[in-house]
């Protein structure tokens, strides 16, 4: 949706083509079928005492009744709740819920403060062309075949706290207050804090705070480079091999099977993969190249088992049938203890 009224929103110059072009295939994307009058009404009207003919631009209904009321402006338009028609809706209808939109940004709200009298802050508040994991798994919940009243409104009341928290901090950062700086300061300094000392340590907090975001984020950044680079390290580049040359057999396949249920016991079989080339049948841990448990070699006049140590030092023993490779369940089981340690450390 993001590319899409990027496209078109210096096309769209009304609050109707709006609705149509982005506010309506958000509704789809929840799940509501825009053009069933049993899910989606627009120009919903309810009876508000005296004031009659008043309308909601659409009402989202579920089960009969209305679950989602929501006002559209234009998305040239910024959002804001005052004189919204949306608080006189809210308590004459059994909705839980209001959406204010502009089809870029979404404000979600409920009843945290008073029941059945719509709060002046939305707890769920988002930009559809720039979206963040967290706020896709909220607006997820609100997804025809997720929707759940008691679960929405639980959560509901985090999340308004939540952002409000946010907004505190951010404000701190770019500004400390004395209270803040006071926490800090308070800590870490022996002396009377004065106004003088306090002013001095608004800079310091806040750059010593910069600094340990900075540093967090430059550690979280390494750790994904270094788990990159060993991912890269063990994806070894194996030979191009010519499939119509390589040919499974059934011994190989059954031989395989024998490793699986050896090895089942302490790991789950989906870690346990083959690959057969022309030289030799393959049996991998987590289809690592890096990490081998085992080779087969049927095709030959006679029958081999390579087995791994500790250095990946390879030792080749013969056997007479893959009945055999039972005989090697000890060292099968020593290899995947191995690799398992390594992980650990």
């Amino acid at each position: 949706m993001a590319d899409k009224i990027n496209q078109l929103k210096s096309k769209i110059e009304t609050e109707e083509s709006t609705k149509h072009a982005f506010v309506l295939p958000f509704i789809h994307v929840l799940g509501y079928d825009a053009f069933n009058p049993l899910e989606v009404v627009p120009e919903f009207t309810a009876d508000l005492g005296l004031k009659k003919g008043e309308k909601v631009d659409y009402a989202i209904f579920q089960n009969g009744e209305p679950i989602i009321i929501v006002e559209c402006k234009s998305w040239k338009e910024k959002l804001t709740v005052h004189n919204s028609q949306l608080f006189r809706y809210f308590h004459v209808t059994k909705t839980r819920f209001a959406l204010l939109t502009n089809g870029i940004n979404y404000q979600f709200f409920t009843d945290l403060d008073a029941q059945n009298k719509m709060d002046e802050k939305p707890f769920l508040e988002f930009d559809i062309t720039n979206l963040k994991e967290n706020t896709i798994n909220e607006i997820t919940k609100f997804h025809k075949s997720n929707f759940n009243v008691d679960n929405i409104v639980s959560n509901a009341s985090s999340l308004k706290y939540i952002k409000e928290i946010k907004k505190q901090f951010n404000a701190e950062l770019e500004n400390p207050s004395n209270d803040f700086t006071k926490l800090f300061a308070n800590k870490v300094y022996a002396g009377r804090l004065t106004e003088k000392v306090v002013d001095e340590f608004k800079d310091l907090v806040q750059r010593s705070v910069s600094q340990y975001i900075n540093d967090r984020i430059n550690d979280r950044l390494n750790a994904a480079l270094t788990k990159e680079t060993i991912k890269q390290q063990d994806e070894e580049i194996l030979p191009v091999e010519d499939e119509n040359k390589v040919i499974t057999t059934e011994e190989e396949l059954e031989g395989y099977r024998i490793i699986v249920a050896i090895l089942r016991r302490k790991i789950p079989i989906k870690r346990i993969v083959h690959r057969d080339t022309q030289s030799y049948f393959g049996i991998l841990l987590d289809d690592n190249n890096r990490k081998p448990l085992c080779r087969l070699h049927l095709n030959g006049g006679k029958k081999y088992i390579s087995l791994f140590n500790d250095n990946k030092n390879e030792t080749k023993t013969a056997i007479s049938s893959i009945d055999e490779i039972y005989q090697f369940e000890k060292e099968l089981l020593d290899t995947v203890d191995i690799y398992e340690s390594a992980i650990q450390v």
